[in-house]
Order: C-alpha cells, then sequence, then structure tokens
C-alpha cells in the first residue's frame, strides 16, 4: 500500500511538474520582445500611406535604424504574398518576419504600404493605376525622412534594405541622401532594364528552357499537348485563368489544341517560343488604359523601362556607404546572375565595402525553389542571421561580419569567416 501512495504521489508531482514547464512554455510566447507605433506617411498631393516603426521592447535608444522598401505590384507593408482569408493560414510576409527578427535584436525598423495600397490588397485604383518609378522614388525618401525623425532612432546609423524592384530604388535614394543613408542592401537584385532583360527571361527564357530541359525527356524539340495541360508551370502561362478555374484537363486540353494545332504536339522553337513571346508583348505593352491590377500597371511599366539600369548607377553610390547583396541561385525572378553584375561593377569601380553571398536552393523570397518557379514561404533563419551580422557590424554593434555556420543541405557549403576585406563575396 505504501509503494503504491508512494507511486501516485510521484506519478502526480511529475504530473505537475510537466503541466508547469508546458504553461512556462506557452507563456513565454507571449512575452514581448518588440514594441510598434503605427504612423502615417505624407506622400504629397492629398496622398498618404501607413507605415509601422518596430522597436526593441527593452531600452530607450537610439538604435540603428533600418527603411524597407518592397518589390513588385501592389504589396502593403509587410510584403504579404496572398490574400488573409479569415479561416484560412496566414500567408507569408517577407518584411514583417525581417522587422521582427532585427528589432528583437536592437534595430528600430520601418516598413509602409506602397502608395495607393493598404491590408489585402486593398486599392485606390487611381493612385495605383498613375503611379510612375519617380513616385515611389520620392515616396522611399519621405519614409527615410519620418524614420529619421523618430526619438528612438540614431540619424547616423541609417540602413535601407530594398527588395526585387525595391532594389531598383534604394541605391537612388542612398545617392541622394549619401549623408543620412549608412548602408544599403539588395534582396534579389536587379542590375539591368527590368523590361528588355529581366521579364523577358521570366516570360520567355526560362519557361522555353523548361519545356526543353524538363518536358522534352527525349531531346526531340516536341511536347505533348496532353503533358501541357497537365504541367501547372507552364499551362498557367499558356491558358486563359477563366478557363484555368474549372479544373478541367479535358477543356484545358481543347484550349492549348485550338493554340497550337490538333496533331497532338507543340514545337518548342516554332510554336511554343513565338507564342511566349506575343504573350511577353501583351504583358509590357504601354497602353494607358485604366489600370486596377494587383501587379505592375501600364504607366509605371512605361517608367521603369526608362530608368537607367542599376548597373549603371551602382557605382556612384557614395564609398562611406556599405553594400550587401543577397541573392537565392534558384530564384527566377531576378536571376543570380543579376546579383554577379553588381557585384563586378562595385569591384571595377573599387568600391572599399561590398559583400555578396548567394545562396544554393533559395529562390526569390529566400525560400526553398526549383530553378523554375518561387517556392513560397518563410525566409530561411540562416539568411536572416547572415543580414543580421553584416548589419550589426555596419551599425556600430559590433567590430567584425561573421556569417553564421550552417549545413542546409548536403549541396551547401559551411560557412564561418570573417567578412572584414573590402569587396568581399561569399558563396552559401
Amino acid at each position: 500500500m505504501g509503494l503504491f501512495l508512494i507511486g501516485i504521489l510521484g506519478l502526480s508531482c511529475l504530473s505537475t511538474s510537466i503541466f508547469k514547464q508546458q504553461n512556462q512554455a506557452l507563456a513565454q510566447q507571449y512575452i514581448q520582445t518588440i514594441k510598434h507605433r503605427n504612423l502615417v506617411i505624407d506622400l504629397g498631393n492629398g496622398s498618404k500611406t501607413s507605415a509601422q516603426l518596430t522597436l526593441p521592447a527593452v531600452g530607450e535608444g537610439p538604435f540603428p535604424g533600418v527603411l524597407l522598401i518592397s518589390g513588385s505590384g501592389a504589396v502593403d507593408k509587410n510584403e504579404t504574398l496572398g490574400f488573409v482569408h479569415k479561416n484560412g493560414p496566414k500567408p507569408t510576409t517577407p518584411f514583417w518576419q525581417i522587422a521582427q527578427y532585427l528589432s528583437e535584436r536592437g534595430f528600430g525598423v520601418l516598413r509602409y504600404d506602397k502608395r495607393g495600397v493598404s491590408a489585402n490588397y486593398t486599392l485606390d485604383t487611381n493612385v495605383w493605376g498613375n503611379s510612375t518609378t519617380n513616385d515611389l522614388i520620392q515616396d522611399s525618401k519621405k519614409a527615410l525622412n519620418v524614420l529619421i525623425q523618430q526619438p528612438e532612432v540614431d540619424p547616423k546609423r541609417i540602413s535601407i534594405i530594398g527588395h526585387s524592384e525595391g532594389t531598383l530604388y534604394a541605391p537612388r535614394v542612398a545617392i541622394d541622401n549619401s549623408t543620412k543613408v549608412k548602408n544599403i542592401i539588395l534582396m534579389g537584385a536587379l542590375a539591368q532594364n527590368p523590361l528588355t532583360v529581366v521579364e523577358y527571361y521570366q516570360d520567355v527564357f526560362l519557361p522555353t528552357e523548361y519545356a526543353a530541359q524538363v518536358l522534352d525527356k527525349n531531346h526531340t524539340g516536341l511536347i505533348s499537348i496532353q503533358q501541357l495541360a497537365t504541367d501547372h508551370l507552364l499551362k498557367n502561362l499558356l491558358v486563359p485563368s477563366s478557363v484555368l478555374r474549372t479544373n478541367n484537363t479535358k477543356d484545358i486540353t481543347n484550349t492549348l489544341a485550338k493554340a497550337f494545332g490538333n496533331s497532338g504536339y507543340i514545337s518548342i522553337d516554332k510554336q511554343l517560343k513565338p507564342l511566349l513571346i506575343k504573350g511577353y508583348g501583351n504583358i509590357t505593352a504601354f497602353n494607358l488604359l485604366k489600370c486596377n491590377t494587383l501587379v505592375i500597371c501600364p504607366i509605371l511599366w512605361r517608367s521603369l523601362s526608362s530608368m537607367i539600369p542599376n548597373l549603371s548607377i551602382i557605382g556612384n553610390v557614395s564609398k562611406s556607404t556599405g553594400i550587401l547583396i543577397l541573392n537565392g541561385e534558384n530564384d527566377s525572378q531576378t536571376p543570380v546572375q543579376q546579383a554577379f553584375l553588381l557585384q563586378q561593377r562595385l569591384t571595377e569601380v573599387n568600391h572599399p565595402d561590398h559583400t555578396l553571398i548567394t545562396y544554393p536552393n533559395l529562390g526569390h523570397v529566400f525560400y526553398p525553389s526549383s530553378q523554375w518557379s518561387t517556392g513560397i514561404g518563410p525566409i530561411q533563419e540562416y539568411v536572416l542571421a547572415d543580414l543580421y551580422a553584416w548589419l550589426e557590424a555596419h551599425s556600430g554593434l559590433s567590430h567584425s561580419y561573421v556569417t553564421t555556420a550552417s549545413t542546409i543541405g548536403e549541396n551547401t557549403s559551411s560557412l564561418n569567416t570573417n567578412m572584414t576585406s573590402p569587396g568581399s563575396s561569399s558563396k552559401r
């Protein structure tokens, strides 16, 4: 009896201990590590946009500041990738992830909605549809001034992070504010004209290569319509969305047969590529119809096409400004070769402080991806760790830049090297 009671008491104590540990672990999730302030940025001409500043939960600062400039399309301050549904899974929010990660580690971070855009892709079509690159650059400059004016932010330690299209604007803001901007970080970088080079790569070159390397297994130069009808990557480019929504393979097959003929096979060079080129022409047409789309509008396309490429202006960034370039090696939207070109140019002009890190197997949002399409998911932790380590060293929080050591797969090299020499480049 005594042993039985001891056993019961022992189990009871053990259960209580486990219960306390579980509650403690649960409570830790609610410990506040950052705080935030909602702001409104006056963009001029009656336009305003919402912004949020995140700060470390402890301390009054002044903290080094970071401004986030988002990529293409009608994205909000979190760069939310997908609609928010009431009972659905939460979409990926890269900019919220970056802001939280950096603010937990000592930075004040400002992010803002694009002009004409608010939460869940709600659009002011007049403002968004008439946006130009100059508007977006000026918006970034106004956001920079708002960040600098915050009492918790050190105006002498300001960095700008641009992603995708935002990498076109970050260097220009830095060049025009060389005494204010200490560092720029380009994630998913653009070097050449986004319309004539990168968009063509996305719309024509990459799908043609995919058809030849993946679908044409016998190297005949032909792919079957039946094969195409079930291939998610290519059918989405070639079949109208109204037909795709039916999810009916027969309807999709019939639509493709009408476009390519009833032989059952398609020539990659003679039929598929010309059709892709035609689609590219439609996407990049400079018609001035009212734009209510979530992607790039015609007026913005026109101004993007007339921009001086980053490759021509990156050398004008002040020698006192540190530059970090991060790119996934499987980026199908801003291919890694764009980052290599920027690195080469910075080396050519002897910029004293620039670093390139590329990541095998990662795509445009720094999530595991194939070379053919962008995987959507959270930024990998080791990318955030590299971003923080570089910013920490370049914001006076430490004396050297050390990349984090990690093993990410059999094709990925581990790295733990001091990166203090000018013009250094590393490959993850």
